[in-house]
């Protein structure tokens, strides 16, 4: 691999790709037991690097003047994915499970609760307003087209959580709070669990194990100010929608049973494990009776109707808003009379094909059934001129050559779920990866498959068995939620000599380093972040919200500065060049 000179971007005031800027682990804040709780310290930027697996002997391209020449760019878009906007006083979601973190038979049930959280949406602002700014692609220097989001957008399946991610990216009030007026949540100083970070403070068991073990700071008054509504933009290009396993299932792994149901919009919320579950099966029992987990210590809240579960037909029929661009943000009138969410869009030379992974049967991994790769394959055939049989034949269409992008929550390597993707149905119905994958070598315009799930950068190669040369892309981005708490732009663009190019740079939200002014006191053991008394954050407060969320979330022990969650430099900042499967200048 080798790293090939890029065209100069040319922003005045550059939006924060990586590849001007970069964070890591800066100056401790304070120390705790087993680790420091640092600030972020802005390095240098980290150059494309150039992949040539697909295509081997690409770094030709590499002139004499440093640059890619030839470059016509035919897509540029944003992914996004996993968001998880979650109602962080929900009565249905187990955060008590964080509890047994250690404990293998919980691997697949946590973490439920994050320290940052209840910031999220903060920092999904600040994320819009960013790709909001960007005018072109770095590489190609063409605007950016759309926006393709991949799932988890939301975090239990619920219809609060839904409002708050379509105002977010429509542009509207965005609400944070359910219930009651004031916190009733985990992170309350009253909460009896020490295993939540407080930013109030210590509680009446004395410090929590964030702040006692990790020195995570107080901040008094943070979770009302981060609940407090306010106004967001939207994004100023059309978005596509895709259906995630946080959409559909509670806490994305267990089905929404009548007796959750009613537990969502009621008044008890769950504290500890129930006695007498059999923790050898926890994760199956969730899976298919996560009411089994109500039956323990509660307490109290304030019930909320809009809390209710949401289906898969709520949430598609959700994005047909007025002003939504496209209308029904890539869903159709087939989705609305079928209730399903797969479905093709067609850009300029580009067909984007969004595929409905979601297992609403159960359990976090994807699956795709008969019907759906059925329809899958007649899409494909529509933008081929010529393709295989799955006996090799050559098969000739008559139909004009595009190339296509698939786009879906979960990629191949978690395509592993055989529970059948409808409920009741026994997994017969249920089409593996392996045969998937043979299908989609079977189109050579496939180029590129962008999906999330895993909350981890990765570029995976994915070869035509048969043919030197063939196969696609497959990219993975990491979760907007967790650090790195990113987005990345990818770029398709004819490189010329029958090659095309596949350029990802990742993207920063463009937040400040540190807090300012009275919000920095809080990062000592008494200041705190000052209430509003209006009950509208300022923009001013949602900036450091936004910042405060990114270095909370580089904090986490588990999934922060020191975990694999933004993968390698071979994962992040690529160019990634393929074959193309037909003569572009005259497709195009």
């Amino acid at each position: 691999m080798s790293a090939p000179h890029l065209p100069s971007v040319g922003f005045a005031t550059p939006p924060p790709l990586t590849l001007h800027r970069t964070w890591s682990g800066g100056e401790i804040v304070r120390t705790g037991r087993e680790a420091a709780y640092r600030q972020l310290d802005i390095g240098g930027g980290e150059a494309h690097l150039l992949r040539d697996e697909l295509a081997p002997g690409a770094s030709r391209w590499r002139g004499a003047a440093g640059s890619v020449r030839g470059v016509r760019s035919l897509l540029c878009l944003a992914h996004v994915t996993d968001l998880q906007l979650a109602d962080v006083q929900s009565p249905a979601r187990f955060e008590f499970f964080n509890r047994e973190f250690a404990d293998p038979r919980f691997r697949d049930l946590v973490p439920v609760q994050r320290p940052q959280e209840a910031l999220t949406t903060h920092a999904v602002d600040a994320m819009l307003r960013t790709l909001n700014r960007i005018d072109a692609g770095p590489v190609g220097s063409r605007p950016v087209d759309l926006v393709v989001t991949t799932g988890d957008a939301i975090d239990n399946a619920q219809w609060n959580e839904l409002e708050a991610f379509l105002a977010l990216m429509d542009g509207g009030v965005v609400r944070g709070r359910s219930g009651a007026h004031r916190y009733e949540g985990v992170q309350s100083v009253t909460w009896p669990d020490d295993v939540f970070w407080r930013p109030d403070g210590a509680g009446p068991a004395g410090e929590d194990l964030f702040r006692a073990h990790y020195g995570f700071p107080h901040l008094p008054g943070l979770i009302e100010r981060a609940l407090d509504d306010f106004t967001s933009a939207g994004l100023r290009v059309p978005w596509l929608a895709c259906f995630g396993n946080h959409e559909a299932l509670i806490q994305g792994v267990g089905v929404v049973t009548p007796e959750v149901e009613a537990a969502l919009v009621g008044g008890l919320k769950p504290t500890r494990l129930p006695p007498g579950i059999d923790l050898d099966r926890a994760v199956e029992i969730f899976i298919s009776g996560s009411h089994a987990f109500l039956g323990g210590d509660d307490r109290p809240v304030t019930p909320d109707p809009s809390r209710r579960p949401i289906t898969r037909a709520e949430f598609v029929e959700a994005h047909f808003r007025s002003g939504a661009r496209p209308d029904g943000h890539g869903f159709t009138e087939a989705n609305r009379r079928t209730g399903t969410a797969y479905y093709a869009y067609d850009t300029e030379h580009v067909r984007l094909v969004a595929l409905d992974t979601t297992c609403v049967a159960g359990a976090a991994d994807g699956a795709l059934d008969v019907d759906q790769v059925r329809w899958l394959e007649e899409r494909l055939v529509e933008v081929h001129a010529q393709y295989e049989t799955p006996d090799g034949t050559t098969v000739r269409t008559g139909h004009d050559d595009r190339l296509v992008v698939l786009f879906s929550h979960h990629g191949l390597d978690t395509l592993t779920n055989r529970r059948g993707v409808r409920p009741g149905v026994d997994g017969s119905d249920v089409v593996g990866a392996p045969e998937l994958l043979r299908l989609v070598h079977r189109f050579p315009n496939v180029v590129l498959w962008l999906n999330g799930h895993t909350h981890t950068n990765g570029v995976r190669p994915r070869p035509h068995p048969d043919r030197t040369g063939a196969g696609f892309w497959e990219v993975t981005t990491c979760a907007v939620v967790d650090w790195p708490c990113q987005t990345r732009i990818v770029e398709i663009v004819d490189a010329g000599e029958g090659m095309l190019a596949l350029a990802c740079t990742m993207v920063d939200h463009d937040s400040p380093q540190h807090l300012t002014g009275a919000w920095a006191g809080g990062m000592g053991a008494t200041g705190g972040i000052p209430v509003q008394a209006t009950g509208s954050a300022s923009p001013h407060a949602q900036v450091d919200l936004a910042a405060l969320h990114r270095e909370l979330a580089a904090n986490v022990p588990w999934a922060g500065l020191e975990s694999p969650l933004a993968g390698t430099v071979a994962d992040r900042n690529v160019v990634l060049p393929i074959r193309a499967p037909f003569p572009l200048a005259r497709a195009y």
